[in-house]
């Protein structure tokens, strides 16, 4: 008689890209994919379309059927009042998963994964922006409950930098910046790109984003070369962070609490290094910057076992649920 192998299933739906790993009851990883296309409808009006698919191809690639899905943690960007509900639910209704289905923005998953569910902050920089922890008492709390935001998120970062810039606020440092900065936008001076702003630079939103967000790998890696005009804009974010962070401290305990970046604004060498600089010397707590122990998209998993109410070794799973991209 051949047993049936159950397995859940983690979706780590972000603004850029849209992980979907599958793991048997023993954190078993059997799949683990990464497909282009964002999970929030607020960057890709296709978005279910595309986390609909991925989910389909990582559950080919596993080998299962819809049938032997036990439940689904989905954290997807995007997901920040109980009104989008509504569209984040058609993200996960695919035709043989009647499965309990778990949806949440994607920082609970991402903390899932960095700190493995327990106390903690995570500042995640990267195509979003948010500051999210779970404290001591087991309460999840957010930046966004103080109405606080920090505009570390890459396209932020790059409207900065190209307004700055067409202010005039730059000097010999960012000779090689500005020239990359006109290569992107494809201008041949700063006059012409000040009219492509003055026009809008892009029509639609998400398209003008995207452009945006590209440009910030550039930013960041100026910052680290020593231009002072993406020092200066990246200080400005990084400010913001810390604010964030700080804010949510004051409700743990006195104590250290760890501290892990998530995106690729937040892991830039600037960043993580400015960002670990400041939390050495915090106001409100102290802090212990530690690296992320698994992914979102593994973090998702570990939630979908945790609603299921099974009990793992955290060693053991760890190293199995690492394997997830």
């Amino acid at each position: 008689m051949t047993t049936i192998r159950e397995v859940v299933i983690g979706i780590d739906g972000g603004g850029t890209y849209t992980r979907v790993a599958v793991a048997d009851l023993a954190g078993n990883m059997l799949a683990s994919i990464v497909a282009e296309g964002a999970a929030s409808i607020h960057k890709d009006l296709a978005a279910a379309t595309n986390v609909r698919q991925a989910i389909a191809s990582a559950i080919a690639d596993a080998g299962v059927a819809p049938s032997q899905v036990r439940g689904i943690a989905a954290g997807i960007a995007g997901y920040d009042s109980p009104a989008d509900l509504e569209w984040v639910k058609q993200l996960t209704d695919v035709p043989g998963l009647n499965c309990p289905k778990w949806h949440v923005n994607d920082t609970v998953a991402a903390h899932y994964g960095a700190l493995m569910a327990r106390p903690g902050i995570i500042a995640i920089a990267g195509t979003g922006s948010n500051i999210f922890a779970i404290t001591e008492s087991g309460q999840a709390i957010s930046n966004y409950s103080f109405h606080h935001y920090a505009a570390s998120a890459a396209r932020f970062i790059a409207y900065d930098a190209v307004y700055e810039a067409l202010a005039g606020n730059t000097d010999a440092t960012d000779s090689e910046l500005l020239g990359t900065m006109l290569r992107h936008f494809d201008c041949s001076s700063l006059d012409e790109l000040a009219l492509l702003a003055r026009n809008g630079f892009e029509e639609d939103a998400r398209e003008r984003n995207r452009i945006f967000g590209q440009f910030a790998p550039s930013l960041t890696e100026a910052a680290e070369g020593g231009s002072s005009l993406a020092i200066l804009v990246c200080n400005r974010a990084i400010d913001q962070m810390i604010v964030g962070i700080e804010l949510l401290a004051r409700s743990f305990d006195r104590g250290t609490i760890p501290v892990s970046f998530i995106g690729s604004v937040a892991n830039s060498p600037y960043f993580f290094r400015a960002l670990g600089e400041k939390l050495a010397h915090g106001r409100n707590r102290t802090y212990n910057v530690a690296a992320p122990m698994l992914p979102p998209v593994a973090g998702a998993v570990l939630l979908a076992l945790s609603k299921l109410g099974i009990e793992f070794d955290e060693e053991s799973l760890k190293q199995k649920l690492s394997k997830a991209g």
